[in-house]
């Protein structure tokens, strides 16, 4: 087997991932992006182990490591995501930027304003 096939399509994955977390404002696909970038990593991992012949077979270990934290990397951040569009409303990366940054109160924690009120004042 040419190791040149798996590292060409793990180098393009790679980009797409990395375009991906730099070109979008979604924070779910920002975490799409991730992923595709660690499976990238991964089938270079055994690609290599396949090439080298390795009898201990570390690069499908590590490869079944990788896994796994992504896995738990994508189960957090998703639950976090959730909860942030559930507060704010949008789970747009941008926007929760500037919200954070227009808070006047040191722990982030604004009160709600009400039109009527601020009109009557």
């Amino acid at each position: 087997m040419h190791l040149a096939y798996p590292a060409v399509l793990a180098a393009l994955l790679f980009c797409v991932g990395l375009y991906g977390v730099l070109a979008r404002r979604n924070a779910i696909l920002v975490l799409m992006s991730v992923e595709l970038m660690l499976n990238a990593v991964n089938l270079n991992l055994v690609a290599f182990d396949v090439w080298l012949r390795d009898t201990l077979h570390a690069g499908q270990a590590l490869t079944l490591f990788t896994i796994a934290v992504a896995a738990a990397e994508i189960g957090i951040g998703l639950a976090i995501i959730l909860m942030v569009h559930r507060n704010k409303g949008t789970s747009d990366i941008d926007r929760l930027r500037d919200t954070a940054e227009e808070s006047d109160v040191p722990d982030g924690r604004r009160e709600p304003t009400d039109e009527k009120t601020e009109a009557a004042a």
